[in-house]
């Protein structure tokens, strides 16, 4: 499951999945750029990336304003020379009712980083993965297939995200591109606290799969290694799902 000298960007990379990816990424061979808001978390990531050999380049970074998304690309290109694999996975969540009085501008803000960044940096990043014949990967959530309770914003974000990445699968696949999603169920990551939200969801989340388990970080790096391989050369427009069977509830 090699990635020598592959060149990858991975966003949201200071915590949880991203750290996850860009330390496993490393260990396999690549060479990669880990981007975050939080410096200090990049720095720790940094250091376990180098335990394993290799330094990343650090970005600090706010994926939803174009000048950084700009910049994230052409750091990557000017550091590395090369981009083969871009690996979106900075994100946001939050529990939204259609009666809430702040609706829209909730609306707004997951939409501008769950899809709208990814837009963005999928299209500067484009020709440069046309380049080395690499590959897209989109981190959504088993909740673009399904409805949670005072999810509707998330999940309709997620959803989008995936058709999205279907069409680009169907436009880059005759430049040797691929694109794909990977859809985790419920992973502990410290989401909940970034969002506010209650810790004893986690007891729910688990109830709600058929496996009665949360999945761990390093589980969906290794699917992320797999996929950005050349193990899954034959793997475009794909969903995979990781979710411990919560689809079968």
């Amino acid at each position: 499951m090699s990635l020598n000298n592959k060149v990858a960007i991975v966003t949201g990379g200071s915590s949880g999945i991203g750290a996850a990816i860009a330390v496993k990424f490393v260990a396999e061979g690549a060479k990669v750029t880990i981007v975050a808001r939080n410096e200090k978390k990049l720095a720790a990531v940094s250091g376990e990336c180098q335990k394993n050999g290799s330094q990343p380049l650090i970005i600090v970074a706010d994926v939803t304003k174009e000048d950084d998304a700009k910049r994230i690309i052409n750091n990557t290109i000017k550091h590395f020379g090369k981009l083969d694999i871009l690996v979106n996975n900075a994100g946001t969540g939050n529990h939204t009712s259609i009666f809430d009085k702040n609706v829209m501008d909730d609306f707004d803000k997951v939409m501008a980083i769950n899809l709208r960044s990814i837009v963005y940096l999928t299209h500067l990043a484009a020709p440069y993965i046309i380049e080395t014949k690499g590959n897209i990967i989109n981190m959504s959530s088993v909740c673009a297939k399904c409805c949670w309770e005072n999810g509707l914003i998330y999940n309709t974000s997620k959803a989008a995200l995936d058709h999205f990445t279907r069409c680009v699968a169907l436009e880059l696949a005759p430049k040797g591109v691929r694109a794909n999603t990977i859809n985790p169920g419920p992973v502990k990551t410290d989401i909940l606290d970034n969002i506010g939200a209650d810790p004893s969801l986690w007891e729910k989340f688990k109830d709600g799969t058929a496996l009665k388990r949360i999945g761990e970080v390093e589980e969906i790096a290794d699917l992320a290694a797999f996929i950005a391989s050349d193990k899954g050369r034959s793997i475009t427009g794909a969903s995979l799902l990781s979710d411990n069977g919560t689809l079968l509830k």
